[in-house]
C-alpha cells in the first residue's frame, strides 16, 4: 500500500496547486477542495449529504446542497454553489441524486483503470457482498508484515482497522468499504497519474494482481 499512499499525498499536492493557480471553473475548484484533503474527501462530502437526506430518498434539494457545502468547511459563494448544482443536476429535476453527484464530481477514470481497480476490489471482497470488512482482510491482507504489528504494539484486528480508515470517511468512519468508496478512493489517485500502464502497475505492484 506504500505506492499509493504515495500517489495520494501527490493528488493532495497536486489539487492545493490547482487551487492555489485559481482560474478553474466552481464544479472543478470543489472537486480540488475535496481531493486536497485526500482521496477520501469526495467521499466524505457525499457521506455528509446522506446523513442530510431525511427522507432517504437519496436526493437533496439546493438549500440541503447549499448547508451541506457549508457544513464541509468548503467556502463558496451563491452564485459558485448554484453553478455547481446545476452542473450535477443533468436530469434537471431541481434535486440532486448521490449517485448523479459523485458520477459529476469523481475525477474522470477510463473504462482500463476502472477495470483493474474493480479486479482489485473483487479480490478484497471474499464474500462478494459488495462490501469489504476486517473478516474480508482476513488470509488477504497479511498484517504481521506492518511495522506496528512486527514490534508489538497493534495486533492484527488493529492492522486491519487502520487499513480500512485508509478508504474510510475521516469525518464519519464505519469500519467498512463499500465499491463505490473503493472507486472513489482510487479515482483520486488516479488523478495523479497520468500514464495508464503506470496505473495499471501500481494496482497491480498493490494488491498482488
Amino acid at each position: 500500500m506504500a505506492s499509493t499512499e504515495r500517489h495520494e499525498k501527490e493528488m493532495m499536492q497536486k489539487a492545493k496547486s490547482q487551487l492555489a493557480k485559481g482560474g478553474t471553473s466552481p464544479l472543478t475548484t470543489l472537486r480540488n477542495k475535496c481531493l486536497s484533503r485526500g482521496a477520501s474527501g469526495i467521499k466524505g462530502l457525499a457521506r455528509l449529504f446522506r446523513i442530510m437526506d431525511d427522507d432517504s430518498n437519496r436526493k437533496i434539494d439546493f438549500g440541503e446542497f447549499k448547508n451541506g457545502i457549508l457544513t464541509y468547511g468548503l467556502e463558496f459563494d451563491e452564485e459558485a454553489m448554484r453553478d455547481i448544482f446545476e452542473k450535477c443536476d443533468r436530469d434537471r429535476s431541481g434535486s440532486l441524486d448521490f449517485d448523479e453527484f459523485l458520477r459529476v464530481l469523481r475525477p474522470p477514470m477510463n473504462e482500463s483503470r476502472r477495470q483493474i481497480v474493480t479486479k482489485a476490489f473483487a479480490k478484497l471482497d471474499r464474500t462478494q457482498d459488495g462490501i469489504v470488512t476486517i473478516e474480508d482482510l482476513r488470509g488477504v491482507y497479511d498484517a504481521r508484515k506492518h511495522p506496528k504489528f512486527m514490534n508489538g504494539e497493534w495486533d492484527e484486528d488493529q492492522v486491519f482497522t487502520n487499513f480500512l480508515k485508509s478508504f474510510d470517511s475521516p469525518d464519519n468512519p464505519d469500519g467498512q468499504v463499500t465499491r463505490d468508496e473503493f472507486m472513489d478512493y482510487y479515482s483520486g489517485v488516479s488523478s495523479s497519474i497520468d500514464n495508464d500502464a503506470y496505473f495499471d502497475l501500481v494496482m497491480r505492484s498493490a494488491w498482488k494482481l
